[in-house]
């Protein structure tokens, strides 16, 4: 099965941490500036995606997403909502 990726880069571990730990509920410690997590199918990552684009002033970061192998797109406010759309066109289901 093929796995879409989601990269987060942050310039404050302990904000990304905080940030992930709110999302997820539960409890995360980082040993570098990035998360990465894959996912089964890439309409699962828009909620995170979302979530932190939506709180962007507090927890400033980098949001990368792959769905297609070795290429990563950079995901902003701006192109927020077109990539949702994409997805969800491109994965229906």
């Amino acid at each position: 099965m093929k796995q879409y990726i989601l990269n987060i880069f942050s310039e404050n571990k302990e904000n990304l941490e905080d940030f992930l730990q709110k999302f997820y509920h539960e409890s995360f410690v980082l040993n570098d500036l990035k998360f990465e997590r894959e996912f089964d199918n890439p309409i699962d990552m828009t909620e995170i995606v979302s979530t932190l684009i939506d709180n962007n002033e507090k927890y400033p970061a980098g949001i990368w997403i792959s769905i297609d192998k070795n290429i990563f797109v950079n995901v902003t406010e701006l192109n927020l909502d077109k990539i949702i759309r994409y997805l969800l066109e491109r994965y229906p289901n």
